[in-house]
């Protein structure tokens, strides 16, 4: 029997596209009034956000009184959102803060900064130092890096940084004898189940407890406890998947595509791996750049253009380094060679983040306060849920939280787009406020491991080299695995009162 063939990422996103375009004939348009709310961040701030009034949702109505159906045409001028014109209009949209342009300029910059470092051979030669040194206990490393990942996602919403760790960490676990999913799983993987599981996460759970009217860190023992099981969980998983790759590297969904990473080390001749003083300082240059960016995200709220330039600076500082000791014969051209490089090997990734932003737009995007077809959906969803029992409503909850994660992917704005709908309903079918919160983060938090939407996900496959289709054919598994322990989770906080 002939296997049938996974079909590329971009395939799947234009059907997406094309099923998105046809909701635009059949779903009408809706919004919702607005209303600031002020809250208390778990450091004491004062933070203030539009979300929707409860109970204020009115469809469009067209010239006769009719609800309004804006089906999309095949191509829109002046700048505005056609079908054909999803690429480009989803690659332009948002600012240097965010999805998409943001991460767009974010990866192809960092992907150039770590085409210098690579040049240099200092990840190559620093890889088989450890490994000489480490023998055979190189699998320790995984733990380690996969818990302070984890607390990175906990803590402060670890999202984006992760990618270019991933970009640092994904070739070095090839070379230790695993593949790139395990890369995946310890940089990526691990913030979201961090993100989904926090506590005192700022970008998720504060801002869906502030807005729903609820003390911010209020539960903290219960999900201290969630963190700790899940991330133990995933630790487990992710072990076992190791040595399993490790003792069958051909039954991988990577092997292929890892070959790209292995031939690059292939080509590296043996006596040049020697660990040189060059390579030393450069290893050195990472990582007090590794703890500069740390330091900037958790202390002076550094994101995608502050990351970025510190990555640049890393990148010209070893490739002087690597020119001073002529490290892999590097010259000055080789700098910016190397830099041209490493960003080309990342313009596929880029074009997927614009083409995911794309069906968004399509879709109208997601301003509560603009008729869109996500706002009906969201009506739809809160007026099913009033008919329902506690336990299944929280159930029902945390599914549509999972789903509506398809569309918006922001954390902090999915939050205050659903909580101020989902918190009061909460009271009317019987279910307190803090298990609303947990069904969002749970369901918000998983899926960002999977959904083609989700910017970061994309951009770490990407310098995976994995296409969409074939990750989410491996990942299902584990999503389910996740859905399913996170019931359990709604159901307990449901039987227990959560408060």
């Amino acid at each position: 029997m002939k296997k049938i063939k996974m079909p590329d990422t971009f395939v799947i996103i234009f059907f997406v596209v094309l099923f998105a375009s046809l909701l635009t004939y059949i779903v009408p348009v809706g919004k919702f009034e607005m209303q600031e709310v002020t809250y208390i961040t778990n450091t004491g701030a004062e933070k203030t956000r539009n979300v929707p009034v409860p109970g204020s949702f009115s469809y469009e109505l067209d010239d006769q009184g009719n609800e309004l159906k804006k089906g999309i045409k095949i191509f829109e001028p002046g700048g505005e959102v056609g079908v054909t014109n999803y690429i480009f209009e989803g690659l332009a949209s948002g600012d240097k803060w965010g999805t998409a342009v943001g991460i767009v300029a974010f990866l192809l910059v960092v992907g150039g900064a770590f085409g210098i470092i690579l040049k240099t051979g200092a990840v190559e030669s620093g890889i088989y130092s450890m490994i000489s040194k480490s023998k055979g206990s190189e699998l320790v490393l995984i733990p380690v890096i996969f818990i302070l990942f984890s607390l990175g996602g906990a803590v402060f919403g670890m999202g984006e940084e992760a990618i270019p760790f991933a970009m640092l960490i994904i070739p070095i676990v090839i070379d230790m004898g695993y593949d790139s999913v395990t890369g995946i799983l310890i940089t990526y993987i691990s913030t979201q189940i961090g993100f989904a599981t926090s506590w005192m996460n700022p970008f998720s759970v504060a801002v869906a407890q502030g807005v729903s009217g609820i003390p911010v860190l209020s539960g903290a023992g219960f999900r201290m406890f969630m963190w700790t099981f899940f991330t133990a969980f995933g630790v487990i998983y992710t072990i076992m998947y190791a040595r399993k790759v490790k003792r069958n590297p051909e039954s991988s969904i990577a092997y292929k595509t890892d070959a790209y990473f292995r031939n690059n080390f292939k080509s590296e001749e043996q006596g040049n791996r020697e660990f040189k003083l060059g390579h030393k300082l450069i290893i050195l240059v990472l990582i007090l750049g590794m703890a500069w960016v740390v330091y900037g995200v958790i202390k002076e709220g550094y994101y995608l253009p502050e990351i970025a330039t510190q990555f640049v600076i890393m990148g010209l500082i070893a490739g002087v380094i690597g020119v001073v000791f002529k490290l892999n014969n590097m010259s000055v051209n080789d700098i910016a060679t190397s830099f041209r490089k490493g960003s080309e090997d990342m313009v596929g990734a880029a074009l997927v983040i614009g083409m995911a932003k794309g069906i968004v737009l399509i879709l109208g995007g997601t301003s509560a306060d603009t008729p869109t077809i996500l706002n009906t959906i969201l009506n739809y969803v809160a007026s099913g849920l009033s008919n329902m029992s506690a336990a299944f409503c929280a159930w029902v909850m945390y599914i549509f939280q999972s789903i509506f994660n398809f569309f918006v992917v922001s954390g902090s704005g999915q939050a205050a787009l659903t909580m101020p709908i989902m918190a009061p309903l909460s009271d009317l079918v019987g279910v307190t406020r803090q298990v609303a919160v947990l069904a969002f983060q749970l369901g918000d938090g998983f899926t960002n491991m999977i959904v083609p939407t989700s910017g970061i996900l994309m951009a770490v496959l990407g310098i995976a080299k994995i296409e969409w289709g074939v990750w989410a054919k491996y990942q299902i598994k584990f999503q389910l695995i996740l859905f399913a322990l996170g019931s359990c989770f709604v159901f307990f906080a449901v039987f227990t009162n959560f408060s």
